[in-house]
């Protein structure tokens, strides 16, 4: 960060959008907008080549790797902190983005003082969340742990290994299935709805052995 501005990277796949946020960032004289990246893939390059300060990163980006991996692969190989946009508040998006690295949670809903005030924090390494996000994730933490199942866990745990149906079937000598009746379960006690939430959440509650 130079001595007057904050230097940052916009990544979303939504020309519309970049363009919002553009316009949005340069009524502030301390925010410089240095790069527009359209993907995953983009956003990493560019980091590397302009080094900004903090990257404005969505989730959903069309084809290619997503918010969440182009995240991990910034916040582990540079020094630019990572302030996820987006419109998605699911447990599970919110896990994974913390967990790749991210310094801020925001939504996409909150008043441009808001994100302004998010991005200074961001550049001071500070975390930011948006109230709908602070309150997930302190019920999340208030929460009980969810009860697996000694079936649920080997599955869960073959399933962090990223194997698919098939081959878990195979590695614990049961039908396919019955996997997805287990994997049906462990969703509904994780609150996910995908098989990479459910490893994250599991990583984040220590249920994986």
């Amino acid at each position: 960060m130079t001595a007057d501005r904050i230097r940052i990277l916009l990544c979303d796949d939504h020309a519309v959008v970049r363009a919002g946020l553009l316009a949005l960032l340069g009524s502030e004289p301390d925010i410089e907008v240095i790069g527009e990246a359209g993907s995953g893939e983009e956003a990493v390059a560019l980091t590397a080549r302009l080094t900004p300060d903090v990257v404005l990163m969505d989730l959903q980006l069309g084809s290619g790797i997503d918010g969440v991996e182009a995240t991990r692969r910034i916040s582990t190989g540079t020094g630019t902190h990572v302030l996820v946009l987006t419109t998605y508040d699911t447990d599970a998006d919110i896990t994974r983005a913390i967990e790749a690295g991210a310094t801020g949670y925001l939504l996409k809903a909150e008043r441009p003082e808001e994100l302004f005030a998010a991005i200074r924090s961001a550049a001071q390494g500070r975390t930011t969340l948006s109230p709908p996000v602070a309150s997930r994730v302190m019920a999340r933490m208030r929460a009980p742990r969810p009860t697996l199942t000694d079936r649920e866990r080997d599955i869960l745990g073959q399933l962090s290994r990223g194997l698919g149906n098939r081959d878990i079937a195979r590695a614990l000598f049961i039908s396919e299935a019955t996997v997805k009746t287990h994997l049906g379960r462990i969703y509904d006690k994780l609150g996910v709805d995908t098989r990479a939430g459910a490893v994250a959440v599991a990583k984040e509650q220590r249920l994986l052995s």
